[in-house]
């Protein structure tokens, strides 16, 4: 048995990519849980790092799941959305973990959006960093076409971006973990079941690293 996180809190937090069943709320959550961690998982579809601040909810579902718990998904138009500020106050977790990328990258704009990308990370870092809590800020997979219009070259500006102001989390660069195309999508932007369970496995990993419990 894998032993390596073994009594830490995690709470993570994202988009839809930690919304739907086979997404990275079933891979991620389930290879932190395999590794003795206490997870809470909490996605929002649609919302930016801001919306973690001030409550607002997901526009297309939002999801919850905790340690060995079933998957709960809420498509109501009535479902509340949650702050990170009641989410550690509920959980006192260790070490948060904020999955968020995609939904404030621009996709189909000219330019990449940086006063407004670094005004909704700063907001969010620096209600976590308020609450004296460690986290670690997981960049976009990479993906093309569809309808969220998505490039590999804006997917690499928005991880470099993202690298250099998400400080004091440790940045996680998912670029990193496969080549452009490695990874399929359904959509351009949401990958099939098995890209999910590699991204979620390399997540997994470099949170066992940057926590330096590596098991040698």
């Amino acid at each position: 048995m894998n032993m390596a996180l073994a009594g830490l809190v995690l709470l993570v937090i994202g988009d839809s990519h930690m919304v739907s069943q086979g997404y990275l709320i079933s891979s991620l959550h389930e290879s932190l849980v395999s590794q003795q961690a206490i997870v809470h998982s909490y996605g929002a579809c649609g919302v930016n790092a801001g919306d973690w601040v001030y409550g607002t909810s997901g526009t297309c579902g939002q999801a919850e799941r905790h340690e060995r718990a079933a998957l709960r998904i809420d498509y109501s138009s009535r479902a509340k959305g949650w702050t990170v500020r009641e989410l550690i106050e509920r959980h006192r977790p260790d070490l948060i973990v904020v999955q968020m990328g995609d939904t404030m990258a621009g996709y189909g704009q000219s330019t990449l959006p940086q006063a407004w990308i670094y005004g909704k990370v700063r907001a969010l870092t620096t209600a976590i960093r308020a609450q004296n809590v460690s986290c670690a800020w997981v960049g976009p997979p990479w993906g093309s076409g569809g309808r969220y219009e998505k490039t590999t070259a804006r997917v690499r500006e928005m991880s470099h971006y993202l690298s250099q102001v998400v400080p004091p989390c440790t940045y996680i660069d998912s670029t990193a973990f496969a080549g452009p195309g490695e990874w399929p999508t359904i959509d351009g932007q949401h990958l099939t079941t098995s890209g999910y369970r590699a991204w979620g496995h390399s997540i997994a990993d470099s949170i066992v690293s940057l926590t330096g419990r590596s098991q040698k």
